[in-house]
């Protein structure tokens, strides 16, 4: 019978971080630029890759030095976005009732720049096409997406980040394009694709 139980390496703090330094570090505008894709805002992004390089740290011993380590952390990063996304999507909305009381009861507010301000910000949201797209997707299909399209990793890498069969990744990565071509569809006979 075979032991599932994950191998532990065993690296002094100087070995730590130097692969730390050396097969981690590089790969951190890569990680960024995945986490904004998942959550396309700035500040959750930068905790996202955050929270990943902490956790990449303190369970480093898991990792074998020499392997990929893009795939490694991208897979922490995915995790992490999934978990946090989980105990966001259970918890209520927060709004501070009290900063916004205060704000509209202030003096200083105009109507109707309050009105321009929000037209102007609906405005930006709608310029990418494709990314209003590709957002829309479920994470489970955008993962595949950016993984395999954007960021350009093979189905074998993808199978470990996502923890799923290569042949689960396959479907999931055909099922993902035809829904993405579907939501494009207009936007392309629009800019005189057929």
């Amino acid at each position: 019978m075979q032991d599932d139980k994950p191998v532990k390496y065993t690296y002094t703090h100087r070995e730590k971080d130097r692969i730390f330094e050396k097969e981690f570090m590089p790969h951190l505008d890569a990680m960024y630029n995945f986490a904004y894709r998942l959550t396309y805002d700035e500040d959750d992004a930068k905790d996202l890759v955050q929270d990943t390089y902490l956790k990449a740290y303190r369970f480093i011993q898991s990792f074998q030095e020499g392997t990929n380590a893009k795939a490694w952390l991208y897979r922490i990063l995915k995790n992490s976005f999934i978990n946090d996304y989980r105990k966001k999507s259970k918890q209520p909305g927060k709004v501070d009732y009290q900063e916004v009381e205060n704000f509209y009861n202030s003096d200083d507010v105009d109507e109707s720049i309050t009105v321009d301000l929000r037209v102007d910000a609906i405005k930006d949201m709608i310029g990418d096409e494709v990314s209003m797209a590709l957002n829309s997707l479920a994470i489970d299909f955008r993962t595949v997406i950016i993984l395999c399209d954007l960021e350009g990793f093979t189905y074998e890498e993808m199978a470990k980040i996502l923890d799923i069969p290569i042949g689960t990744v396959r479907s999931r990565l055909h099922r993902a394009r035809n829904l993405l071509k579907e939501k494009l569809h207009s936007y392309a006979s629009s800019m005189g694709f057929k």
